[in-house]
């Protein structure tokens, strides 16, 4: 018995020495004589009667284990483990210890008592990044997709040509913090492929590759989108913890912060938490404009421009007639007669006041964030989703605060309203605040959307 653990205890020794440079303790999981030394390298062992070298002791382990017809993964052919405990140590894929003689062949093997099981691979915890680093990057799979991305890091934008050079027609534009596919690289140049443009852009104005796994965190948006049909915001990570507020499925929230099953996002009422088994996680990023839907972006802004001119020279003209009336819930509200953005705004302010309902649609009773949104709209003849996120692609984009009309919609984390105009937004807000106009920059804006 005493030669069959003395055996076993070559065979950890072996494992430790020979991974010593690596620094993590690995566990032998095929054959005892294939953990032991090589290439002319020799060792022993010495008890209370005599030297026993390991070379021998490989020898007879090598026969042992023919005899009793161990297979090349370690286990018998029954099925046991053919690595018991002997000595202390546990043999397999279990934790190495209770040899501190053992232990101080290397002053790593000490550093760290923690372990942490990787399939049959014992890995110290102070080592673990090491191991990543040996498998491959360390990056999660998403960080290692940024490195495919190319981002714009200019004052204004950059131009993406036809060919490249700088004599090539521009067909796009990627404004700064914008990003692209990386296709391939010529001279000095990306071939990128972004929104619906593709082509090329000057190098030095960009970043790709590991510049880009940082700079894309910066500049992408984390976004959590609901997985369930009505998910709990709580004040703090747990699920005993208060409800803070309510979003629907497919709604999108924008990440504050990432916890270990936890997820902080913001919402109307506020921060809060979401579990991360009813949300999935991604990274949103600006695209590229083509020529042609720049072109059509900056006229739709100018025919919204003039009417919202003609519309406050109507109001001007209208100011003392009282115009149709009509009796809804109790109240009085003005009919709308127009079809301008700013006609919308007009609208939708009757019914500041009103309260917040979660799912409603009732301008009246009672309506959320994207209900408010629709039911005002649909009295113009436009139908919209009922839903903040499904929000976020309709009408046509619009680049920044400064470029808003009246009647466009904001949208935000798990929210939407309409803008006012004057950097104000009429939107139904909480269910303590009901139906207001606030600052339109009050949160962070995901996206501007023009429907008129």
């Amino acid at each position: 018995m005493k030669r069959n653990s003395l055996k076993w205890t070559a065979c950890a020794l072996a494992a430790v020495l020979g991974f010593t440079g690596t620094g993590m303790e690995v566990m032998a999981t095929g054959s005892v004589g294939s953990v032991l030394p090589s290439a002319g390298i020799e060792f022993s062992l010495q008890d209370e009667e005599k030297t026993t070298s390991l070379s021998t002791l490989k020898e007879e382990s090598d026969k042992e284990a023919a005899e009793k017809g161990t297979t090349e993964d370690g286990q018998e052919e029954n099925g046991e483990s053919a690595m018991p405990e002997v000595a202390g140590i546990t043999v397999g894929s279990a934790q190495l210890g209770g040899f501190s003689d053992l232990a101080s062949t290397s002053d790593k093997i000490s550093k760290e008592p923690e372990t942490e099981i990787v399939d049959t691979v014992v890995v110290s915890e102070g080592y673990t990044k090491d191991l990543k680093e040996a498998a491959g990057s360390g990056l999660s799979e998403e960080e290692e997709s940024f490195k495919n991305l190319v981002i714009a890091k200019v004052n204004d934008y950059v131009n993406v040509r036809s060919i490249p050079s700088e004599e090539g027609e521009i067909v796009g534009k990627l404004y700064n913090k914008s990003v692209g596919s990386f296709i391939e690289e010529e001279d000095g140049w990306y071939k990128i492929s972004s929104g619906s443009v593709e082509g090329y852009v000057k190098g030095e104005y960009c970043v790709t590759g590991d510049e880009a796994v940082d700079y894309a965190k910066e500049v992408g948006t984390r976004i959590a989108t609901v997985t369930t049909t009505t998910l709990k915001v709580r004040e703090q990570p747990g699920l005993e913890e208060t409800v803070l507020g309510l979003v629907p499925i497919e709604d999108e929230l924008i990440v504050k912060e990432e916890l270990d099953g936890w997820v902080k996002v913001n919402i109307e009422e506020g921060d809060g938490y979401v579990s991360m088994d009813y949300v999935t996680l991604s990274t949103e990023f600006v695209k590229a404009e083509s020529i042609a839907e720049e072109k059509a972006r900056l006229a739709k802004e100018e025919e919204a421009r003039k009417a919202a001119q003609a519309a406050a020279k109507k109001k001007t003209e209208e100011n003392k007639a009282s115009g149709g009336k009509t009796e809804s819930g109790g109240k009085t509200y003005a009919n709308p007669t127009g079809s301008t953005g700013a006609d919308v705004v007009q609208f939708a302010k009757q019914f500041v006041g009103n309260p917040y309902v979660y799912g409603g649609t009732s301008l009246t009773n009672g309506a959320d964030c994207s209900g408010f949104v629709m039911s005002v709209y649909k009295n113009f003849g436009v139908n919209l989703p009922h839903s903040s996120a499904a929000d976020r692609n309709v009408g046509a984009a619009v680049n920044g605060l400064e470029n808003a009309q009246p009647g466009d919609i904001i949208c935000y984390s798990g929210h939407v309203g309409i803008y006012a105009g004057g950097g104000q937004i009429v939107h139904a807000s909480t269910s303590r605040t009901g139906i207001i106009v606030s600052s339109a920059t009050y949160r962070s804006i995901l996206s501007i959307r023009r429907i008129l």
